[in-house]
């Protein structure tokens, strides 16, 4: 039986197993060993197409935690197996021109076993049901794209680009986590398809609009959307076939996938359609804007694929105004919107996939991605060139390419969106196709960019690293694959959208009915109508303004550096690390007084303050056992003892006071009926004692503080309040009532636990649980600081960057 948690657990598996055979492997490059990972889980899941086109979904739940409602279920459905063949499919040609992009000299056993480790995770994004599993994959994905980018980790421009995109996803994450436990809160559910049938009983709900907010940020951080866009030209410092790989095809989507799979809860709220759709819009004209100013071919992709994003988005949010009207004709109508997203987000993979290759093509044969050193390629590079112009006229949205189809559908979403009598569209509605026609003019320039800066005019040799050459036929095989791919996609679009698109809408609105009515069908000529007019006018005008580029280009100078979210993101850095230092150093001055002051003032404040607060210091002592004569001297000479430490002037002396003080507890003890704890004090006490007289000698000389009168008497008021709240907890805890007591869970303890004794029940449970997660932090440092030594970078290959 086909099992999804399979599909997920390979990838880790095998990138658990590499640093074990990679040494088998020195005369053939590991990436053939990977690439039948990707390959093989691609056929898998192709085989699945027509089970799921024909509405069939596969669930295989792996209890993990079911008392907390934790558990590894993953579910496959049309909108997933868009995804998981994306993560594979491109995946796998990524790892093939890996294979002839990067030389043996590198970690390669490094870097497959990250790039497994992010393709398991997307996996497990896609494939999870649970919240909390499809958390920990998400983060999952952060942690190891922050490895893949930081891969060439002697440059400071990855280190750099990896801790930004750490620092926002994770963030954006943590958000996203609060919003699932809010929707934990209203349903009682952990699981993504429970959640969705029961959500319209939680559209009123105080938690409801917060969690949206919150998922949303996770969305938008990891999908970057603006303002949280900045990591992803940061993160181009990466090795190409990553950028190809997760910012073009994957991690970037997961985003996108996020706010797809949700759409269906909240989607039928109108801050759900203006937050997706005006973000949206925003990043698609910015990211279109900014990218022209750019001379790095991979910057200048770097911001089309967040404009790309943008757009993606945009459509998504277009789309989720088909909920406030349910299943109708007429709403079906505006459902084409989220149905432009998917095949948009198809399109782009490849031709944005193309693309990254492209670059990485002329970087690696050339020496540099410089459009201003660059020229005249198309006659030295044929079969690059071919490539390039395939992917950017599609990017471009222009015949007979894929990205003119989605384009155009796009185009008449936002025509259709100012039909909506609703949400004060008939007004506000005029903004989306103005703003989408204003994106898409930019989009041709920097697409003319690409092609006819890099690849046209007169070359120039002697700005060039290298003698101008074609790339090997290797490193051609996974774009032109690719481009292949988006000439096929236009002629046979709707073989894409019968089988791919249609089971993903019927997932995005499960209560709409035959996913048929759901899927358009795909044509490239629909007469002359808004769309056509104005994808000619995109064509007009974008070759005006790249013919008079230099004319306009100087506008980008008027735009500050200092006034922008680059520079917020660095001054904040900045700042948090110039603060905490400060605090640090406040706080860490190596004083042990100091140190015991704030964990007493601490206690003082939290417990005392709690107690104070709630009206819980209240105490009867009458009804208490009277105290006998021989319990009353023990309490004294335990008094003495401790107060004549104080004074003591020899550290002999001390010693003594000190085993007064543990022999008199385990006295104690004895006389309250406990010969286990007395014999465990007196043993930790009688090794104690030894200590300190087998390390008497090596003692410095015990010599009396001299401190000064101010200091004294602020010791003796926090060793007064904190001895006054001890005893005080220790009366009040006698009749506390604040909470519901917990000695219902011990009437089983035999049964459960294996114990007659209560406390050795407690002590063999919950003592056992903190020690086992004390050893596994100490397991965890020591893998740190074995890295450390182990992989400590030889002093001659020394060559880092400040």
């Amino acid at each position: 039986m086909f099992s999804v948690n399979l599909v997920i657990l390979i990838p880790f598996i095998v990138a658990a197993l590499l640093p074990l055979t990679y040494r088998r492997f020195k005369k053939t490059h590991l990436g053939w060993f990977v690439l039948i990972v990707p390959i093989a889980l691609f056929v898998i899941l192709a085989r699945l197409i027509p089970s799921v086109a024909s509405g069939k979904t596969y669930v295989h739940t792996y209890e993990w935690i079911p008392t907390l409602d934790f558990n590894f279920t993953t579910y496959l459905d049309g909108l997933s197996m868009i995804f998981a063949l994306l993560i594979t499919g491109v995946g796998s040609l990524v790892i093939l021109y890996s294979i002839f992009y990067l030389s043996y000299k590198e970690s390669l056993q490094h870097f497959y076993c990250y790039l497994l480790l992010f393709m398991g995770a997307m996996l497990g994004v896609v494939f999870s049901d649970n919240l909390m599993v499809l958390y920990v994959f998400w983060e999952l994905t952060s942690v190891s794209s922050f490895l893949l980018i930081a891969f060439w980790n002697h440059r400071q421009a990855s280190r750099f680009g990896a801790q930004k995109a750490m620092l926002i996803t994770v963030s954006g994450g943590i958000a996203m986590l609060v919003g699932f436990i809010m929707l934990h809160t209203m349903t009682g559910s952990f699981s993504i398809r429970e959640i969705i049938s029961s959500m319209s009983e939680f559209s009123d709900h105080a938690l409801f609009i917060p969690a949206m907010i919150l998922v949303l940020l996770g969305a938008f951080t990891k999908s970057a959307q603006f303002p949280f866009h900045i990591w992803l030209p940061d993160a181009m410092e990466a090795p190409t076939p990553v950028s190809a790989y997760l910012h073009s095809a994957t991690m970037v989507k997961a985003g996108i996938y996020l706010v797809a799979r949700f759409t269906p809860v909240f989607g039928a709220d109108e801050v759900w359609f203006w937050v997706v759709s005006v973000v949206g819009m925003i990043t698609l004209f910015w990211g279109s804007f900014n990218a022209v100013r750019q001379t790095d071919l991979k910057a200048l992709l770097a911001f089309s694929t967040i404009s790309q994003l943008g757009l993606i988005m945009s459509l998504l949010g277009l789309g989720s105004i088909a909920l406030q009207f349910g299943y109708s004709a007429d709403s079906v109508l505006y459902t084409q919107a989220t149905f432009a997203a998917l095949f948009h987000l198809i399109n782009h993979s490849t031709f944005k996939g193309a693309l990254f290759m492209v670059v990485g093509i002329l970087d690696h044969e050339l020496g540099t991605r410089d459009v201003r050193r660059l020229g005249g390629l198309m006659t030295f590079m044929p079969f690059t060139f071919t490539v390039a112009l395939i992917g950017s006229l599609s990017m471009a949205g222009l015949p007979p390419f894929n990205g003119f189809l989605s384009k155009e559908m796009f185009f008449a979403a936002t025509v259709h969106i100012m039909e909506v009598d609703i949400f004060s569209l008939p007004s506000l509605g005029i903004i989306f196709p103005v703003v989408a026609w204003i994106a898409s003019v930019f989009t041709f320039v920097y697409c003319a960019v690409i092609v006819f800066k890099a690849f046209l005019g007169n070359p120039q040799p002697e700005k060039l690293d290298k003698p101008i050459h074609e790339a090997p036929i290797g490193m051609l095989i996974s774009p032109m694959i690719l481009a292949a791919l988006v000439v096929g996609i236009f002629f046979f679009p709707n073989l894409l959208g019968r089988y791919i698109l249609q089971p993903a809408m019927s997932s995005i609105y499960p209560t709409f009915g035959e996913a048929a009515d759901l899927t358009p069908k795909i044509s490239a000529w629909h007469g002359v109508n808004p769309e056509l007019l104005m994808t000619i006018g995109v064509i007009i005008v974008g070759a005006i303004l790249f013919k008079l580029l230099k004319l306009w280009k100087p506008i980008y100078g008027l735009l500050s550096s200092r006034f922008t979210f680059n520079a917020l993101y660095s001054n904040l850095l900045a700042s948090s690390i110039s603060k905490s230092n400060t605090i640090t150093n406040r706080y860490m001055n190596g004083l042990l007084r100091h140190y015991l002051i704030y964990i007493f003032v601490f206690f003082i404040v939290t417990v005392g303050g709690y107690l104070f607060y709630s009206r819980a210091f209240s105490f009867d002592i009458s009804t208490n056992a009277s105290f006998r004569v021989y319990e009353v001297c023990l309490v004294a000479i335990m008094a003495v003892a401790a107060m004549s430490m104080l004074f003591a002037k020899s550290r002999m002396t001390a010693t003594l006071l000190n085993g007064v003080l543990g022999y008199s507890i385990a006295i104690f003890f004895v006389i309250f009926r406990a010969p286990d704890l007395a014999l465990t004090q007196l043993v930790v006490e009688s090794v104690t004692t030894a200590l300190f007289l087998l390390a008497f000698s090596h003692l410095p000389d015990w010599e009396k503080e001299k401190l000064p009168k101010g200091t004294k008497v602020v010791n003796g008021i926090i060793s007064v309040a904190v001895g006054l709240v001890v005893v005080l907890v220790g009366l009040s805890v006698v009749d506390f009532n604040q909470f519901e007591p917990i000695s219902s869970y011990f009437e089983d303890a035999y049964e459960l636990a294996g114990g007659a004794n209560i406390v050795n029940a407690i002590l063999g449970d919950f003592r056992g649980f903190d020690t086992m997660l004390e050893v596994v932090v100490l397991f965890i440092a020591g893998l740190g600081v074995y890295s450390m030594i182990k992989l400590r970078t030889k002093k001659e290959d020394e060559n880092i960057e400040d």
